[in-house]
């Protein structure tokens, strides 16, 4: 089981039996969340792009300097014979992950 769900079954085994409808209701709400998004249409993202050092450093908001030193602490980070390059879907995906 995801180790996010053990505190909501946890909750199941502990709480109050006047409570238990009000949680169920809650638990299904989630499942059929995650059931509408198991039947939407899949969307095809765009195609991945490679980025030179300039547009990356724009979309991240920081310099191109930075880059070339903390290059390996990016995965999408590419190195194509001594041009360093960075995928536009990866940069996508990392600043999802930061907003968070």
């Amino acid at each position: 089981m995801r180790s996010e769900l053990q505190p909501a079954l946890h909750l199941a085994e502990n709480l109050g039996l006047e409570e238990v409808a009000a949680f169920l209701g809650e638990l299904e709400q989630i499942r059929v969340t995650a059931l509408a998004r198991l039947s939407s249409p899949f969307v095809a993202s765009q195609p991945d792009e490679l980025l030179d050092v300039g547009a990356t450093a724009k979309r991240l908001g920081v310099s191109q300097d930075y880059l070339y030193r903390h290059q390996r602490k990016f995965p999408f980070a590419r190195r194509i014979g001594r041009k360093l390059l960075f995928s536009s879907a990866g940069i996508d995906a990392y600043l999802r992950r930061a907003v968070r």
